[in-house]
C-alpha cells in the first residue's frame, strides 16, 4: 500500500514540477530549497524523482520469494529454505520430480 501512494506522489510531484505549479504556497508553507531548485532543472529533477521513486517502491514490494513449480506441483521454496538452490541442486531435484511423475524421462 505504501508503495501505491508513493507512486501517485511521484507521479503527482512530476506533473507540478513540468507544469510549475507550486503546492506549497497554496498550503501557505515557504517552498523548500530542493523543490525550487526541481523547478529550474525540470528535466533532471522529473528524472531523478522518477528512477529514485521507482527504486524505493521496487523495494517495498519485493517479497524476496523465489519458486519453482513443475506441473503445478511446488518443487522449490525460497521462503521455506532460505536460499535459492545452486544448478546441480536444482537439476537433481527437477530429474527425481520426473521420475516420481512417472514419466521415466530424465534431465
Amino acid at each position: 500500500m505504501l508503495a501505491q501512494v508513493l507512486s501517485v506522489v511521484k507521479l503527482g510531484l512530476i506533473v507540478a514540477i513540468l507544469f510549475g505549479f507550486d503546492p506549497f504556497t497554496t498550503i501557505g508553507v515557504q517552498t523548500p530549497g530542493v523543490f525550487q531548485w526541481a523547478l529550474q532543472n525540470k528535466i533532471y529533477a522529473c528524472m531523478m524523482a522518477f528512477f529514485l521513486s521507482n527504486a524505493i517502491e521496487g523495494q517495498l514490494i519485493s517479497t524476496g520469494a523465489f519458486e519453482i513449480m513443475l506441473n503445478d506441483v511446488p518443487v522449490w521454496s525460497k521462503l521455506e529454505v532460505g536460499r535459492i538452490p545452486s544448478p546441480p541442486e536444482l537439476l537433481q531435484i527437477l530429474d527425481s520430480q520426473l521420475k516420481m511423475s512417472g514419466g521415466g524421462a530424465s534431465l
